[in-house]
């Protein structure tokens, strides 16, 4: 009987979030096992899950989006020693692709590098300035704090480096910065935000339509908001991080033996 509860309690936790790890579920399973008068560690809660088929498996899928072949300029990286301190003081950016039945899509978000909240995001048919600029213009409207030159952060990608976005993007009153050369560290956090919301939000499967294909990632960013909890946050959800402000940051170029998951 315990044994089916324990089950019953991991798959509740996987309603929203399908891939989310056993580590973080023993988290949000304390209070069920406690009522139900059961002892379970976190590793024999791993180990459970792990003799009952109910860890997770991943599944990776590359697709070009950063086009980096162009004349435009490029800024400096301002954030290559940098270890923000605050919400809102650096956003990095990214564009990831998504597959629509017959077709295809791309969306393009706005992650707080501190906090790893995703403040804006957009989908459409195209990787035109259009879609990265609604998603900018997202992230400036949930913001909670008046910050002066927020940085913003992205790849080498045409659709950031044009003149039509960033002289957009400065009239916002950010300070731009590209990555130098091609450094899977140098855009890390934008890289695995998406993938996290690919991989573990369903947004890598094959999607109907583009119409669809929003309604997916609003509740997606809703979720991974406010019920997502990372281990570089002290394993609390990027809404709370956001407003409290209280872990320091650990860059992923410290090294494999320091480098903190999400």
């Amino acid at each position: 009987m315990k044994g089916i509860k324990i089950k019953e309690l991991i798959r509740e936790c996987r309603k929203d979030q399908t891939q989310v790890g056993v580590r973080k579920i023993h988290l949000d399973i304390k209070e069920g096992l406690q009522k139900h008068n059961i002892k379970l560690g976190r590793d024999k809660l791993f180990k459970f899950a792990k003799e009952n088929d109910l860890l997770v498996k991943k599944k990776k899928l590359y697709h070009v989006t950063t086009d980096s072949n162009h004349g435009y300029y490029k800024s400096p990286n301002l954030i290559k020693d940098m270890l923000p301190t605050k919400s809102e003081q650096v956003f990095v950016t990214d564009i990831s692709y998504i597959r629509i039945e017959d077709d295809h899509a791309y969306m393009a978000l706005v992650t707080d590098l501190y906090s790893k909240k995703i403040m804006g995001y957009s989908i459409a048919d195209n990787m035109k300035v259009p879609m990265v600029k609604q998603a900018l213009n997202m992230a400036l409207k949930n913001c909670m704090y008046n910050r002066e030159s927020i940085i913003h952060h992205s790849d080498r990608g045409i659709q950031y480096c044009c003149p039509m976005y960033a002289n957009y993007a400065q009239s916002k009153g950010f300070k731009m910065s590209t990555t130098e050369k091609y450094d899977p560290y140098e855009n890390a956090v934008a890289e695995r935000i998406n993938g996290i919301l690919k991989y573990e939000f369903g947004m890598n499967k094959i999607i109907s339509n583009v119409e669809v294909a929003q309604k997916m990632m609003s509740q997606a960013v809703r979720i991974y908001n406010e019920k997502r909890r990372h281990y570089s946050l002290k394993m609390k959800t990027p809404n709370f991080a956001h407003i409290n402000q209280q872990h320091d940051y650990v860059s992923y170029k410290r090294g494999l033996d320091e480098r903190i998951k999400c």
